[in-house]
């Protein structure tokens, strides 16, 4: 009986191993990402994907009769770090808890978006209909957005950021902070 538990032990501690290698081996993929090392620039324009998935998510809303504006894409530490500052030491309401570098608009694959009701104001209703379909048109667009692979700031459980979306092509902060980038092919650009 105890042979037959030492057997059982060490296999569960080989699989557990072998989980913890398939782990670590897809977060280190090579293929999947471009390593451009910590002292990485920034980007200056959104992701060639993210700009993509942008663009249609506009044209998809307009066919429902929503306008969206895009409102904030790449954002600089220094911008990042002044929004952050917002409701702290600056007046206002806190509108985010990243500061930069810790924010995915920082590496160009975040956007907020706000929409136009119909005398054409820029507005940031949630509850907004203007397309009188019985649906908020903001929830509408996160739909849409959701199923271009964006991930709505709304779905998060701490703090609810409605305006924002954001592709992370499994990077993590930390992981952008080290240099990695998303790597796509051509035929998706």
């Amino acid at each position: 009986m105890k042979r037959y538990r030492k057997d059982i032990s060490a296999w569960i501690i080989i699989i557990l191993v072998l989980i913890a290698l398939l782990f670590l081996y897809n977060q280190f993929q090579t293929d999947r990402y471009l390593d451009q090392g910590e002292d990485a620039s920034l980007p200056e324009n959104l992701d060639p994907v993210v700009t993509k998935k942008t663009k249609e998510l506009v044209e998809q809303a307009a066919e429902k009769d929503i306008d969206v504006a895009i409102t904030e894409t790449v954002r600089s530490i220094d911008e990042q770090d002044a929004l952050y500052e917002q409701g702290r030491a600056d007046d206002g309401n806190i509108v985010t808890y990243a500061q930069g570098g810790e924010s995915y608009h920082n590496y160009g694959l975040a956007v907020d978006y706000a929409l136009y009701n119909n005398n054409g104001d820029m507005i940031w209703d949630i509850h907004y209909d203007g397309n009188n379909n019985g649906e908020s048109d903001w929830f509408e667009v996160a739909d849409l957005a959701k199923e271009l692979g964006f991930e709505w700031g709304g779905d998060w459980e701490n703090f609810k950021d409605y305006p924002h979306l954001q592709m992370d092509f499994g990077l993590s902060i930390e992981q952008l902070k080290r240099g990695l980038r998303p790597k796509h092919e051509e035929s998706d650009e």
